[in-house]
């Protein structure tokens, strides 16, 4: 199993490490344990340990996330065409673009199947011209040495169809586990006090990597036009624009509406701590967090882009607008301060999500890795 970074393997892949197993491979992990990885240093120490105790070898290659660093990329594609001659491994499962350029260069190299998971690629309807220059040929050409493509949404399913990969699978997802997000109960009352939110604040919610894809700052603008409400803004993520951020709610005057809770470990309750779900990407293959603030039974304002229009239905599980769209943004916001409507809402998106679930998404990889050989 093969990744730019660890918590790649960490949050979306562990499934896919059960299914392996299950079917009695010994299963390794590459990936940079050290820089890039969107979890705390201390989760990708917890990680390091869980893989041990599965009795999962791991490796750090390091790559890099800056697509123009190509001696960093030769260096890390060096390394795992040594780990492949060295474990004779049958096939190897790569995620992320440089992961997946390096990993399938390798496997060409080696003769190795390969399997490469796409979540989300960077050309898509509305991308800058630079990705599609970058990107789309890279992708259309390694497609060819490629044994199985997986898509996560529909845009990039419908693209790759004139693909030349040997095999092209469209998965919904990652896939969520509905049921242990449906028996998540707290008391909101102590929950809300541990966190420090009034019992009278309407709870907007956030989670995602603190950078500029992410796109935190049209929210952020929106929170500042929003008076009629006393809101309590939780960001759930960490990354390199905290400070930025942070500046940004100094200047706006929302300081003490905005709370940047980091990296958490009980974002499921923080999902039913919450009334409305706020998720303004720029970029998406098929969020994680999206879907289980669905599972979670919460209304959503959601930028209008690939992935996200998979998932929300507008106007029935929440509102799609314009990732720049601020003013979109705050009315949509607006039309989720009467509770019924918020009600109604996220119950809709509960029972839309339910094709979503892990197993679902399980069944159809069995059938992959069953395939392979």
């Amino acid at each position: 199993m093969l990744a730019s970074v660890a918590s790649m393997i960490d949050q979306f892949n562990m499934s896919n490490i059960d299914i392996l197993k299950s079917k009695g491979y010994e299963v390794h992990v590459a990936a940079n344990f050290e820089y890039g990885n969107t979890s705390s240093k201390e989760r990708v120490k917890e990680f390091k340990k869980e893989l041990e105790a599965l009795g999962i070898k791991y490796y750090h290659i390091d790559f890099s996330r800056d697509i123009k660093d190509v001696i960093g990329s030769i260096k890390a594609y060096k390394k795992i065409v040594q780990l492949v001659i060295k474990n004779k491994y049958e096939f190897i499962h790569c995620h992320s673009p440089i992961g997946g350029v390096c990993g399938r260069v390798a496997a060409f190299e080696t003769k190795t199947k390969v399997i490469y998971t796409a979540h989300g690629f960077h050309f898509f309807k509305g991308a800058p011209l630079l990705n599609w220059l970058i990107y789309y040929p890279v992708e259309r050409w390694l497609a060819k040495y490629t044994d199985v493509l997986i898509t996560i949404n529909r845009e990039d399913y419908e693209r790759t169809k004139t693909f030349k990969a040997k095999r092209i699978e469209y998965i919904p997802g990652v896939g969520i586990n509905i049921v242990k997000i449906g028996n998540v109960n707290i008391d909101t009352n102590i929950k809300r006090n541990e966190l420090g939110i009034s019992s009278n604040s309407l709870v907007i919610l956030s989670v995602g990597e603190l950078n500029k894809n992410k796109n935190h700052e049209t929210v952020l603008k929106a929170i500042s036009i929003l008076k009629e409400r006393d809101i309590c803004y939780l960001i759930c993520g960490t990354g390199s624009l905290e400070e930025y951020l942070k500046k940004l709610c100094t200047s706006l005057g929302i300081e003490d509406k905005v709370k940047f809770l980091g990296f958490r470990n009980d974002i499921y309750e923080i999902y039913k701590l919450a009334d409305i779900f706020v998720f303004p990407s720029f970029r998406e293959g098929l969020s994680v967090a999206l879907m289980e603030s669905m599972a979670s039974g919460l209304p959503v304002v959601c930028s209008k882009i690939r992935g996200n229009t998979d998932l929300v239905k507008n106007n029935r599980g929440g509102f799609c607008v314009g990732p720049h769209d601020v003013n979109g943004f705050t009315e949509s916001i607006k039309k989720l301060f009467n509770n019924d409507r918020r009600i109604m809402m996220g119950n809709f998106n509960k029972e839309a999500i339910k094709n979503n679930d892990v197993i679902c998404v399980q069944n159809k990889m069995n059938k992959i890795y069953s395939d392979i050989n």
